[in-house]
């Protein structure tokens, strides 16, 4: 179904959406109400203006701009799981003429859920990261600080998640550019928040100049590819896709931006300084939702646009060059994270492992449709699905971790592995909490972890048997059933470093000046509660979540 913009149909589709830019709208308003009057000119007659003058003491809060931003994206993200869970959904297109600029189907609903929940979760940890002080006695510095910088923090909240969202919908690659700028520029902001501090500072300068780059690099792609097909389309490109040596120019150079954004190799070495510099719920943001924003880029441009056909071999090209990205990418990752003394770094190397293991299953989608593999399309939504729920429970114990390190922030610091020492004995349900996220990363049964790793693997093995009857032999096997293999191993080598964080909690003595109870932080907790819940609940039973996974996979034309 196609809508035009303005009828009933565009505001019912986009509805969501459009509660996100209103809640954004009165993180604007709302906190700047007060007293205030306007005169006439050459009268004496004043008109209650409302902006400005004495706030009133509802508005005038420093607590209400967070308040505004948790309930607009729960309102958003509820409306979006109501539609989605029930698996009547409709697609719908926005087109202005003949130009189709956004599409609303099972398949970006699915990853608006994933970029809302992400946000939600950080704005409640931030909620106690960056408390709201009352107005009542006299102020320090720092209290006036934090005041005065509540309404920015939210709203870069709340501009990321709306770019994230026009990412997920849009059907024009230059409409997905104009979602992925509006996103990272809030993000770059949201990284340097803490200024003040020397890593935040340099955290927020190389993520913005790295960042920068890359998106022009992308920029620069996208004009070759317009001037290859006089188009930007999905749908225009992905029926005039010819493999020209243009075309694979302009594609490898999108893929720049996007590759910088799932922090796969060569394009991550911004991502451990941002991750370390930036407080932990925005760094869980950048691990999760910034990587599924990627992500759907890289499904988009690969998997829609430039899939190589059986016919022609020469635009397979990508194909193999994904492939040794993603083995370099995951053992990159998981090298590095080896030698991390630095919690937040260790976990962005993680990120960057986790990058490889996605990568690798676009790879065997890709082989899929070049005809190397004989299967029905079923392979290659099973692989897609095991993607999407890969990306969705990384929200639970990625996050999580984040926001685990977010509590021991608000006492000083996360940066050295030893700031978790004794974290069991400190507040053994938050050190358990840690613990299950890191058997979780590491994919330990029967965790969401597990799930999603087993998913990937078996959808890349399965690939890679085809549809082969009776018996398997060794040469039977496609060359994708490797990087099966190497995602075995490296998980194997994962392992090591999730479990040294274990060790320390469990065994090691809590430093000096750390022995006391953590800070209380209630949203806080409540995020990292609902984070563990969600990983044993969907690593026991996850059907509902993987049926989601499988009808937006479905949705997602693979031909």
């Amino acid at each position: 179904m196609g809508t035009e913009v303005f009828s009933t149909e565009f505001w019912k589709a986009v509805a969501p959406e459009a509660i996100l830019v209103i809640g954004l709208v009165l993180i604007f308003v709302v906190p700047n109400l007060g007293n205030s009057k306007f005169r006439i000119p050459l009268t004496k007659v004043q008109i209650p203006w409302f902006l400005g003058g004495r706030r009133f003491k509802f508005t005038g809060s420093p607590a209400i701009p967070g308040m505004l931003a948790a309930a607009t994206l729960f309102t958003a993200l509820g409306m979006m799981v109501i539609e989605t869970i029930d698996g009547k959904m409709d697609t719908t297109t926005v087109t202005s003429g003949e130009t189709v600029l956004l599409q609303i189907d099972a398949f970006s609903r699915f990853f608006e859920i994933i970029f809302l929940a992400a946000i939600l979760l950080a704005v409640m940890a931030s909620l106690d990261r960056i408390p709201a002080n009352t107005f009542e006695g006299k102020k320090t510095l720092d209290e006036l600080y934090d005041n005065r910088r509540q309404a920015d923090l939210y709203i870069l909240m709340l501009t990321t998640a709306v770019g994230m969202c026009m990412v997920a919908l849009a059907q024009d690659l230059f409409v997905l550019f104009v979602g992925l700028e509006l996103a990272s520029l809030a993000t770059y902001v949201l990284v340097a928040f803490h200024k003040e501090s020397k890593a935040g500072a340099e955290a927020g300068v190389k993520y913005f100049i790295v960042g920068s780059v890359a998106s022009g690099i992308g920029l620069y792609g996208l004009s070759l590819l317009y001037l290859e097909y006089g188009s930007l389309q999905l749908d225009v490109l992905a029926s005039d896709w010819d493999g020209s040596i243009l075309a694979t120019i302009g594609l490898g150079l999108v893929l720049v931006g996007f590759g910088f954004k799932v922090s796969a190799a060569p394009f991550h070495f911004a991502a451990p300084d941002a991750y370390a510099g930036a407080n932990s719920p925005v760094a869980g943001i950048l691990a999760t939702a910034s990587k599924a924003m990627g992500m759907i880029g890289l499904v988009r441009v690969l998997l829609v646009v430039a899939l190589p056909d059986v016919d022609s071999d020469g635009s397979a090209i990508w194909l193999y060059t994904l492939a040794t990205l993603s083995v370099v990418t995951m053992t990159w990752g998981n090298l590095a994270a080896l030698g991390s003394t630095n919690p937040k770094r260790m976990l962005a190397y993680s990120s960057v492992a986790h990058a490889g293991y996605m990568m690798a299953a676009l790879t065997a989608v890709g082989a899929w449709k070049w005809g190397e593999i004989e299967a029905p399309v079923e392979y290659a939504h099973a692989i897609v699905a095991a993607v999407l729920f890969h990306l969705f429970v990384l929200v639970a114990f990625k996050l999580g971790a984040f926001l685990v390190l977010g509590l021991l922030e608000m006492e000083g610091g996360a940066s050295r592995l030893s700031a978790l020492s004794g974290l069991a004995r400190r507040d053994p349900l938050i050190g358990t909490a840690m613990f299950v996220f890191m058997l979780s990363l590491a994919g330990v049964p029967p965790l969401a972890g597990f799930m999603s790793k087993f998913l990937v693997v078996s959808g890349i093995v399965s690939a890679s048997i085809g549809d082969l009857s009776g018996s398997v032999s060794f040469s039977d096997l496609h060359w994708i059933w490797w990087l099966a293999l190497a995602m075995f191993i490296n998980s194997a080598i994962s392992v090591f470093y999730y479990l040294r964080i274990g060790v320390v909690m469990f065994l090691d003595v809590p430093e000096e000046g750390r022995r006391k109870p953590l800070p209380y932080g209630a949203s806080i907790r409540m995020a990292i509660w609902i984070c563990l819940v969600a990983t044993i609940i969907i690593g026991l039973s996850g059907d509902t979540l993987i049926d989601m996974c499988y009808r937006a996979a479905e949705s997602l034309n693979l031909g």
